[in-house]
């Protein structure tokens, strides 16, 4: 029988005898980076509201606050999308939020989480961003995820994945580290990607102070199947909820860069916290979700990189799934389903996207 005080879609829910394997994988990692009260919550994090650590970035009348100010919906319709930005910048840190997306018809539509710091270094900007890409109805949302330093757009640096739920039927959590040596993606305690940083790297590992944003918006020139399907406005509004948020690391002044601490002793309590160090059956999670959900890669993408980008690590077991354009074998499709064709190129920033929507 189904264990129902567990989510519907948490592995553990279903008797493991009749997992997919697959799914029996995931089962078995996720209890084993459990906490001992039986929660799948394993990291000890401190939850904000929203006036203790976010403002409205544009379109107020499309943001929605809880009354305890613990949560927040983001509206977008045929007016305009909308936005929230942390009130201070950060010099690393660790920022996550619970994230449910749109549910039916979500075409064209894109919500963010993601940091940067765009506005006060608009050519040389950093950057580190979830994107969650909307479907036509009956199809699932895809994301991404992208690293820019210094302004590095033109050596843009996504991958592209499927989940293992559906995240328009319950919250789930989703989480950036960056400290001065790595950068790790996580949905729940899952961590999806990493990022060592290297010498080689240079400028491109994003290295300035930035704020934290969460958007939603019109992309439909290219968020679904290249700009083929498009947002439709009759299933409006289309919203996104984001709750317990969590935003840590030191705050700094943008442009002289102080902090009223040392940056250095919370640069290092980042380092010691339990998020900023991946298990080994963590590391057997992120090999799993790596080889079965994602579905491109610049770092096996050599039409673009002949030479992969230093802070690639080439694994085998990854490779072998993808042709030399970085997508994924026409067999894998196959398997796990079909996938659009991948577009590269910059696009418009999710704050200057929304702010010129707002003024249609």
């Amino acid at each position: 029988m189904a264990d129902h005080r567990l989510p519907r879609h948490h592995p553990l829910r279903y008797p493991l005898c009749k997992l997919p394997f697959s799914l029996l994988i995931l089962a078995l990692i996720t209890f084993s980076i459990s906490n001992s009260s039986g929660t799948v919550s394993a990291f000890n994090l401190s939850t904000i509201t929203f006036d203790q650590g976010y403002s409205p970035l544009f379109s107020d009348f499309n943001i929605d606050r809880s009354p305890d100010d613990k949560s927040v919906r983001l509206l977008l319709n045929r007016h305009s999308g909308s936005g929230i930005i942390s009130s201070d910048y950060y010099n690393y840190g660790f920022f996550s939020a619970n994230i449910k997306l749109p549910s039916d018809y979500t075409a064209g539509v894109v919500v963010a989480f993601y940091t940067s710091n765009v506005d006060m270094y608009e050519k040389n900007h950093d950057e580190l961003d979830f994107e969650f890409l909307g479907n036509i109805k009956g199809k699932p949302w895809r994301f991404q995820t992208n690293m820019y330093g210094n302004g590095s757009t033109s050596r843009g640096r996504e991958e592209r994945y499927r989940l293992w739920f559906d995240p328009s039927k319950e919250f789930h959590r989703y989480s950036i580290l960056w400290t001065p040596i790595k950068i790790i993606f996580y949905v729940d305690e899952v961590p999806i990607r990493e990022v060592m940083r290297n010498e080689a790297m240079g400028g491109d590992f994003p290295s300035k102070p930035m704020s934290m944003y969460a958007t939603i918006w019109d992309a439909s020139t290219w968020a679904t199947n290249g700009g083929k399907h498009k947002a439709d406005y009759k299933y409006e509004p289309f919203a996104s909820e984001f709750t317990d948020l969590v935003l840590e690391g030191c705050t700094v002044d943008p442009i002289n860069q102080l902090s009223a601490t040392n940056c250095t002793d919370a640069a290092a309590k980042l380092e010691e916290a339990d998020y900023s160090v991946i298990t080994p059956e963590q590391r057997r999670a992120m090999r799993w979700f790596r080889e079965k959900y994602m579905y491109y890669t610049y770092c096996y993408d050599s039409y673009r990189y002949p030479v992969p980008p230093p802070e690639c690590v080439i694994v085998p077991s990854e490779k072998e799934l993808f042709k030399e354009s970085g997508r994924l074998k026409e067999a894998m499709k196959m398997k796990f389903g079909g996938h659009r064709k991948h577009r590269h190129g910059r696009r418009s920033s999710r704050r200057q996207s929304g702010v010129q929507q707002a003024a249609m």
